[in-house]
């Protein structure tokens, strides 16, 4: 059986260092300390940024087969260290066993794509020639590092949203700091200990530190940083920006992410994946689905099928391989939402099924009719919660969609090829998926939104443009 040790390390310019363990973690089913890690200071913090300022040369003299070979070496651990990893997701984020399983294999797929990517840093060249002054001139481009960057990664994808900012920074050449949440921190200690391994990486290639709010300002504020990329609440995420000064700042956020179920849509298809966009993880996803708008000619044998199948999610152990719906990353978050649903309620929204909590967890549950001033409608519920509404019209439904202060990603079921493309075209968000939730990703495509929901793009590619800076080379042929 797999067992989690009692403390952990942070990792100090590429090693591993004890200097305290005062960091607890929870086991967020028992709500038991789990472990404990060391908890960094703001004098570790601020070495940390010096010796990645140290390594900007050598990390980006690095060669793309030596940064491949660092990418592959990861993969390969990885997938030795797959039970261990999944079971650490089990336990300090609550993740249900199979879904903490998807995402171990997401984490081994985004290492693998950087891997690819680390070879494929392509520049251009470039006629200059576009008027008589410039005859005989010609440009050619190529990406270089930013430099030093500054990650902070959220507790709800512990491995594969850290991952998704170390793998195209290595890819990169760009050495950095991270601050995983202090609630989930293991998942990228363990990264930084498959890191620590390959010595080809210069001293203050990377740096893992968990570290309180208070303690971590420098991770945002330090002008040696050269990049900050945040994911996590929209609250935090603009008061970060807002603190960043002049380095470039990568943002993704929330979303209280919409589907539209047409009343051409597979039913049962939709079902499957509304049920799971929904209610995965606890509902724990920026993308999560939370606003469901049904076609008038299917919403009441659609609702009833969404009733039903909701109401057969089992909840439990996320260490039980038959649990669905474990608990919310703590009590606070699971009394807020419950507040949440009460209000909508208490407003005139009817409850379908679920509002029932019990300590961190809270049942999966859908309401009907929610005023639009509702919290539940305007805000991110962040966990087991959807609301249903019909429609009528196609574009009634794209106008609904973006009335949202947020923008990440949306959702529909149809088999209208025009339909589809007006969307497309409408629909102010970060990106639109077909025939499947918006909680849909695939961990090479450009991935972020726009409002509320951040700026920039995630998937590694589109990282490590965000990561590099274009350096310009003009000849004269004489």
């Amino acid at each position: 059986m797999t067992k989690l040790k009692d403390t952990y390390p942070l990792y100090l310019n590429n090693r591993a260092a004890q200097p305290n363990t005062d960091l607890k973690v929870t086991d967020k089913y028992t709500g038991e300390v789990a472990f404990r890690t060391a908890l960094a200071t703001p004098d570790v913090i601020d070495e940390a940024i010096a010796g990645a300022v140290r390594a900007a040369e050598p990390m980006a003299r690095l060669a793309s087969y030596e940064k491949q070979g660092v990418l592959q070496h990861c993969v390969t651990r990885f997938q030795e260290r797959f039970d261990e990893l999944a079971y650490a997701l089990c336990v300090e984020a609550g993740k249900p066993i199979k879904d903490a399983e998807g995402e171990v294999t997401r984490l081994i797929d985004t290492f693998r794509i950087a891997a690819e990517e680390a070879t494929r840093i392509y520049g251009e060249v470039q006629p200059l020639d576009i008027s008589p002054r410039a005859k005989g001139y010609m440009g050619i481009w190529k990406r270089v590092p930013i430099g030093p960057c500054s990650f902070i990664s959220p507790f709800n994808f512990p491995l594969n949203l850290a991952a998704h900012k170390i793998a195209p920074a290595i890819a990169m050449g760009c050495p950095f700091v991270m601050k995983p949440a202090s609630m989930t921190p293991l998942g990228a200690i363990i990264m930084g200990e498959v890191l620590a391994e390959c010595d080809v990486l210069p001293e203050g290639a990377f740096s893992i530190l968990p570290a309180s709010r208070d303690g971590a300002d420098l991770f945002t504020t330090d002008e040696r940083l050269k990049l900050l990329s945040f994911t996590g609440s929209p609250g935090v995420g603009w008061d970060l920006k807002a603190k960043a000064g002049k380095k470039k700042v990568v943002l993704e956020l929330g979303g209280n992410a919409a589907v539209i179920v047409d009343k051409d849509a597979d039913l049962d298809h939709a079902l499957e994946r509304i049920v799971f966009g929904a209610f995965y993880q606890s509902g724990q996803s920026c993308i999560g689905v939370q606003r469901i708008l049904i076609h008038a000619d299917v919403y009441d044998r659609f609702r009833e099928m969404l009733v039903a199948k909701t109401r057969t999610l089992v909840a439990g152990d996320p260490k039980d391989r038959d649990t669905f719906i474990g608990p919310m990353i703590s009590e606070k978050e699971a009394t807020r939402l419950k507040g949440w649903i009460d209000e909508a309620v208490e407003a005139g929204a009817k409850l379908l099924c679920g509002g029932s909590r019990d300590g961190a967890m809270l049942e999966a549950t859908l309401l009907e009719d929610v005023p639009d001033d509702c919290k539940a409608n305007r805000e991110e519920a962040f966990g087991p919660l959807a609301n249903l509404a019909r429609f009528t019209d196609w574009d009634e439904a794209l106008e609904v969609v973006n009335d949202s202060k947020f923008g990440l990603q949306a959702g529909m079921f149809t088999r209208d090829i025009h339909q589809v493309l007006e969307a497309w075209d409408v629909l102010d968000v970060g990106g639109v998926v077909v025939n499947d939730v918006p909680s849909y990703r695939v961990d090479n495509m450009p991935y972020g939104g726009v409002k509320d929901s951040g700026l920039g793009r995630e998937g590694i590619r589109f990282a490590m443009e965000d990561m590099s800076e274009i350096r310009n080379l003009v000849i004269r042929r004489l």
